[in-house]
């Protein structure tokens, strides 16, 4: 045997970081959704459910960052595609109306449907109110007032803009009307229209109550359009402090970190098809470094890759990646997060680290520091200030997505093992 030839088999077991399979990224889908199966099963239900007009829920997911909301949304939307349904998507904004987002999400819904309607009439008006709603609403979102003829927005309809529908300028009334007409349509075509907001505990307490009331008025009529949110974990408290009924309204699924099981089958799976493998200690410190949340699974995953020589990759391997993981996350995932926080607010989270600090065990059998919600008492007490004084700090890192109340009473950090990374960076 030649000296190539008695070389091939290592050959064949070389780790290539070309080839690495795994997507760190915001929103970037993972080359394995694992642990997600139920959640695509339960949206499947409901479009059938909704195609063969049965009465059925908006849906809302809830989670922390990182927990792969965003990467679920998408994957929500591709099934609706697939079952040949309008669709269209936004990224809810603090400092933007619901009004042309909305618009242009329902505009693309419909264009997908236009080529199936036999009433191109029919498309017509219904574009004639969608662009009347469009127009309605001011630039800045929530000023009141109607905008000024140089500042509307040109929602690229060409058909003109319809009168009585839509536009009455109470965002609650015309988003209602809206919806209930853009389900007409879907009807027509014997399917249904699905808007999928992210980020949706970032909308004003004004569209919050509107998309609340919409929902509500087509679960009343059966019509075949819903709105699937995805939003931090106080998203239900948001719904519910605009109606009263939201609890009843939609259906909650709260996204959380992946189960030892799934972890592994998020590493393994694409690994199997590079012919790579994993040791099953070198398995066991990935789901106790990640803590099974998925964009740290694919972070970990992919810094091991690049430093792993052969297969299988081992638990030494995951050591000398480890701090290459840590170094990435700690810059893109906390750091950047970090940096937004004025100095009172940095001094708030850090006292919210310390505090919340919750050792259990992981199910590989290492130490899974978790980060509990602490009550903003306790922080007060460990600040030596008066609850009040810390409430424009409490109120600002809310506003900005870096905790949440979660009860009343508490804070919580959105961001998984943030807490972690305080308790490691110098005062």
């Amino acid at each position: 045997m030649s000296s190539l030839s008695a070389r091939q088999p290592d050959t064949l077991r070389f780790v290539d970081p070309v080839r690495n399979p795994y997507a760190p990224g915001a929103g970037q889908r993972p080359p394995e959704l694992a642990g997600r199966g139920r959640e695509l099963d339960v949206f499947d239900i409901v479009l059938e459910r909704i195609a063969r007009g049965r009465p059925e829920r908006s849906l809302m997911l809830t989670g922390l960052r990182g927990v792969g909301k965003t990467v679920l949304l998408n994957t929500l939307r591709s099934q609706a595609i697939n079952g040949l349904w309008g669709s269209g998507k936004i990224e809810a904004r603090p400092d933007q109306s619901l009004r042309r987002p909305v618009a242009a999400a329902l505009h693309m819904a419909v264009r997908e449907l236009a080529p199936r309607h036999r009433a191109p009439d029919r498309i017509d008006a219904f574009l004639g109110v969608l662009k009347a709603f469009a127009q309605r609403g001011a630039p800045t979102g929530r000023g009141g007032a109607a905008p000024k003829l140089r500042d509307r927005w040109q929602p690229g309809i060409d058909v003109p803009a319809a009168s009585g529908r839509a536009d009455s300028g109470d965002i609650e009334i015309d988003l209602v009307e809206l919806l209930t007409d853009a389900a007409s349509v879907a009807s027509d075509v014997g399917t249904g229209i699905a808007i999928f907001i992210d980020e949706m505990q970032d909308l004003g307490p004004e569209d919050v109550s509107a998309l609340c009331a919409a929902c509500h008025e087509l679960s009343q009529l059966g019509a075949p359009l819903i709105v699937v949110g995805a939003g931090l974990p106080h998203l239900p408290a948001v719904l519910s402090a605009a109606k009263s009924y939201s609890e009843r309204l939609f259906r909650y699924q709260r996204i959380d970190r992946l189960d030892r099981i799934a972890a592994d089958h998020a590493l393994c799976a694409p690994a199997e098809r590079e012919d790579v493998e994993y040791e099953a200690k070198a398995l066991d410190l990935l789901y106790e470094k990640s803590g099974g949340y998925p964009y740290f699974v694919q972070a970990y995953g992919k810094a091991t890759w690049d430093h792993a020589p052969r297969s299988p990759i081992t638990a030494a391997d995951v050591r000398v990646a480890a701090p290459e993981a840590e170094a990435e996350l700690a810059v893109g995932f906390f750091g950047s997060r970090f940096e937004r926080a004025t100095p009172a607010e940095r001094e708030y989270m850090r006292a919210m680290a310390t505090l919340s600090l919750v050792e259990g065990e992981a199910d590989g059998g290492g130490r899974d520091d978790m980060d509990a919600a602490v009550p903003t008492a306790e922080i007060a007490r460990a600040l030596g200030r008066k609850p009040a004084s810390l409430s424009p700090a409490r109120d600002a890192l809310i506003k900005k997505g870096l905790i949440y109340s979660g009860e009343r009473g508490t804070v919580a950090f959105t961001v998984p093992h943030f807490g972690r990374y305080l308790r490691t960076q110098p005062a």
